[in-house]
């Protein structure tokens, strides 16, 4: 395993400084940057099992999965397959495939809330197209989101925004008008009374309440007990639509997603990541009756040429099939895998008298740099992100990938073992001991 003394970027630090002068920052997405952890990014070229190797030949430990998606790890045979197979009768038509409703079939299986669903090929697009699709059928105009809670770069939806937006201390966005902005009620998240008090200052007048239910945009935070439950039980009280944004937990917290884990199923569901093994997919769904209001058969129109795309349902459904049929083995392992490396790390953390809160939901975690609970985006920015930077970098130069922001979940992948625990806890341990000997 490279460490920090071996660790060679030469050619990352090559195509990073051609990739700036070509890309805005040099990247495609923000946090790719490491502008908050420093140092210079390695550029990844060939991922296997557990493991990332870059563009110099150092291997890594990933815990970032891609965000998400590589829930059997990096090159699954079976996806890799299916990819395969699918490429050779074509990438793309342009047309409806049998495939479509072949992974259309799994998901609303795994998603007793979904009655149809539209496939298409981003996170982005599934959440904007789930609001207008809640707005029309409500003909309401207002939604409420929550601070912290990041749903895809759409205008309404970059008010007070988690994932790069809170990585970067953006409180909004340029560009986006205040007129969009104005119908966008951001509350803080786990605060059951704020959303009381907007329902009543704006009565009759909000179409949906959306959230992660686990939110994994801030780092991870869980809703505190019977949250999801009393949002179920105001938006039905008011005629609006509940919208669970399981993008990153679809799949991920258990096969059902957080709605089969908290056992509250909302009216309306975005997934991603997962659904597309690694390629860009996403899908929005609910029930029949509003999802029967999209062109062609209603007066919502929302389009994609690439959506359903062929490559990226073939790897749909090797992954999902997969974790259908092994379910029970598949997510009895993350969880033993992610409370041994999440608890792990945290207790070294509290031997050497380190100032680090854990939360994690199956397997998806984050270590706070913070003395206090994490429960919302108040006390998620009380970290000291500093000390987060220096622990990532220490990491990395033992070969330990962590996402390059304290507000982002770490993710683990069956392909994990229990021997990446214990060598993640033992880079941990040094990384620690670093730390608080450079506080003392």
């Amino acid at each position: 395993m490279p460490v920090s003394q071996k660790r060679q970027l030469n050619r990352s630090a090559e195509l990073q400084r051609r990739a700036e002068n070509l890309l805005p920052g040099g990247v495609d997405s923000p946090v790719r940057a490491f502008r908050a952890v420093g140092g210079s990014p390695p550029f990844a070229v060939r991922g296997e099992g557990a493991y990332l190797w870059d563009a110099d030949g150092n291997r890594y430990l990933d815990y970032f999965g891609s965000w998400g998606p590589m829930i059997l790890g990096h090159a699954f045979p079976p996806v890799v397959e299916a990819i395969q197979h699918a490429a050779a009768n074509s990438a793309s038509f342009g047309a409806s495939t049998p495939s479509e409703g072949d992974l259309a079939e799994l998901v609303i299986d795994a998603y007793p809330s979904i009655e149809k669903l539209r496939f298409v090929s981003s996170g982005t697009e599934a959440t904007m197209s789930a609001i207008r699709l809640a707005r029309a059928s409500t003909k309401r105009d207002y939604i409420i989101k929550f601070e912290g809670c990041y749903h895809g770069h759409s205008d309404g939806l970059l008010v007070k925004a988690g994932s790069g937006v809170a990585t970067f201390g953006i409180p909004g966005s340029a560009g986006v008008p205040d007129e969009i902005a104005h119908f966008t009620l951001a509350l803080p998240f786990n605060d059951i009374f704020a959303v009381e008090a907007a329902f009543a200052e704006h009565r009759g007048q909000i179409a949906c309440v959306i959230l992660e239910p686990i939110v994994g945009n801030m780092g991870c935070v869980p809703p505190v007990d019977s949250y999801l439950q009393a949002l179920r039980d105001i938006t039905q009280r008011e005629q609006a639509l509940l919208i669970f944004d399981e993008v990153m937990t679809g799949f991920r917290v258990a096969y059902g997603g957080a709605q089969e884990l908290y056992g509250v199923q909302p009216d309306m569901t975005t997934l991603g990541k997962i659904i597309g093994g690694g390629l860009p997919c996403g899908a929005f769904g609910a029930r029949s009756e509003i999802m029967d209001m999209l062109a062609p058969l209603g007066p919502v129109y929302q389009a994609g040429t690439l959506s359903g795309n062929p490559l990226a349902m073939a790897a749909g459904i090797a992954t999902v099939s997969h974790l259908k049929e092994h379910r029970n083995e598949v997510y009895a392992r993350l969880e033993a895998l992610s409370a041994a490396v999440a608890d792990g790390v945290a207790a070294e953390a509290a031997r050497i008298g380190l100032s680090l809160t854990t939360n994690r939901v199956g397997a998806m975690f984050t270590w706070f740099f913070a003395a206090n609970s994490v429960i919302d985006f108040e006390s998620a920015v009380t970290s000291d992100t500093a000390t987060f930077a220096r622990f990532h970098q220490a990491m990395l130069d033992q070969g330990i990938w962590l996402p390059p922001s304290q507000y982002e979940a770490a993710f683990m992948s069956t392909a994990h073992t229990m021997d990446d625990v214990a060598h993640t806890i033992s880079a941990a341990k040094d990384a620690l001991q670093g730390l608080a000997e450079k506080t003392r």
